[in-house]
């Protein structure tokens, strides 16, 4: 008798047993059994709801069957409502590279590498091209010493051509996308364009009210929620240059050089305003000092925090948008005027918005009378993320039955209200989690929009 048959034969006396179950799981996937896998991940998460380990699984099993976006999503869930947990970080990261998004990998395997220095994949590290360390250079002038660089090309030192003279670990781009790219979020578009756009367009309208271009905006809510979408929007809307910036092009071994990193980035932000500098998960460079034990990561902080006052340099110009899954874990300085002092709660679409985000995707699919609005209507609590998976099941399944056929099959509405059924809401687990930071640890008014958001709150 296999292994698995004796496993099967054990849970058939003790259907109950959530570490039997697991262990079941865990055979079913070693021998490629992804259907019992499934089931099995499924039952035990029914049974002990809150472990991360039946839902990491579960997600484990879903890429198994194919069902990558899924898995992508319900992981990114996890690591909301787990941030420690390192394994699933590294599982993230494996599956956002193979999907093609190399940036979220790289950062999702620095957050499993900062959190459990064991958690190591050389293959994926390859994959990433991390074993090739990124490279920052200050300018160095004609006597040797650093500051603006001295040349005799022609071109002002704010021109985009020049990157190169100024290395930096990360891409500046100059985003297309404007706030008419984004679907819905009327009510964060206003509060951006009041404390973002109109100050950078406007000057010295601003400046008679003793209000100056730049600053800290943190952007926090449920993942695959548009934050990032969001900010490259803002760049695109006042055509500023925009710098994306995750740990990974941030964090080095060498004691020191992140500072320098952290340093060269906001530099070259100040010598091209206006400048967007974005922070995904934000959290991993400006994590709460009072859970920090290490000193090289507490030194990163006062080095993030120097950078946001503007202690080396002046910051007219310079935006910095910051954006957290997890803001309970920011270290409270960056929440102080002048830092991150303007906080925006950016919530899961409502209906309009995912109506029009429905409308977005399904550019270019062979859809039978598609009805937005309805599949609308199905997705209550849906992110924008959770809709993208519905689309890439719905998507599957057409495609396993033109395969059979031999020729395009549409996507009919009927399916797609099948996979909406199926793709759980990621939002809610992040929710769970905000609402009793937002009930219980919410003395400043922090969370004040979330409690709204859950008709806590009017």
């Amino acid at each position: 008798m296999s292994k698995l048959e004796s496993l099967r034969q054990a849970l058939a006396c003790s259907p109950d047993n959530v570490p039997l179950l697991l262990v079941f799981a865990h055979a079913c996937l070693e021998e490629f059994a992804a259907d019992d896998a499934r089931t099995a991940f499924e039952r035990a998460a029914t049974l002990a709801p809150g472990d991360p380990a039946p839902a990491l699984g579960l997600a484990r099993a879903l890429h198994l069957l194919g069902k990558t976006s899924e898995a992508i999503v319900r992981t990114e869930a996890l690591v909301a409502a787990h941030p420690r947990l390192a394994e699933a970080h590294l599982w993230l990261a494996r599956w956002l590279a193979g999907d093609g998004n190399v940036p979220a990998a790289r950062a999702a395997y620095a957050r499993a590498r900062e959190i459990d220095a064991t958690a190591r994949d050389t293959a994926l590290e390859k994959d990433l091209r991390l074993d090739q360390p990124p490279s920052v250079k200050v300018p160095v002038s004609a006597t040797g010493g650093t500051g603006a660089a001295t040349t005799d090309n022609e071109d002002a030192p704010g021109d985009l051509d020049r990157v190169a003279e100024y290395e930096l670990p990360t891409d500046v781009e100059r985003p297309s996308l404007t706030f008419a790219d984004v679907g819905g979020m009327d009510a964060v578009k206003e509060q951006v364009r009041m404390k973002i756009l109109f100050p950078l367009q406007q000057p010295e309208l601003f400046q008679a009210y003793g209000k100056t271009a730049g600053g800290g905006v943190l952007l926090y809510g449920p993942p695959g929620c548009g934050k990032t979408l969001l900010s490259r929007a803002v760049a695109g809307e006042i055509k500023a240059r925009f710098l994306a910036v995750g740990i990974h092009q941030v964090m080095e071994m060498w004691l020191g050089n992140s500072e320098k990193n952290l340093h060269a980035i906001f530099d070259y932000a100040r010598r091209n305003a206006p400048a967007v500098l974005f922070f995904d998960e934000v959290d991993a460079l400006a994590a709460n000092r009072a859970d920090l034990r290490a000193s090289a990561g507490r030194t990163l902080i006062n080095q993030f925090l120097a950078e946001l006052d503007g202690t080396n340099g002046a910051n007219a110009g310079v935006l910095v948008l910051g954006a957290t899954n997890a803001p309970w874990h920011l270290d409270p300085a960056f929440l102080r005027p002048g830092r991150f002092d303007r906080v925006l709660f950016v919530p899961p679409p409502d209906e309009p918005a995912r109506a029009a985000i429905a409308g977005v995707m399904a550019r270019g699919k062979p859809l039978e009378k598609f009805d937005p609005l309805a599949l609308a209507k199905r997705t209550k609590d849906f992110s924008g993320a959770d809709l993208k998976a519905v689309f890439d099941q719905a998507a599957e399944g057409a495609l396993t039955e033109a395969m059979k056929r031999g020729r395009v099959v549409p996507i009919s509405n009927d399916a797609l209200a099948r996979a909406a059924k199926e793709v759980k809401p990621s939002t809610r687990a992040w929710f769970e989690s905000a609402r009793n930071h937002a009930l219980y640890a919410n003395q400043s008014g922090f969370y004040d929009d979330v409690l709204v958001h859950l008709g806590l709150k009017k």
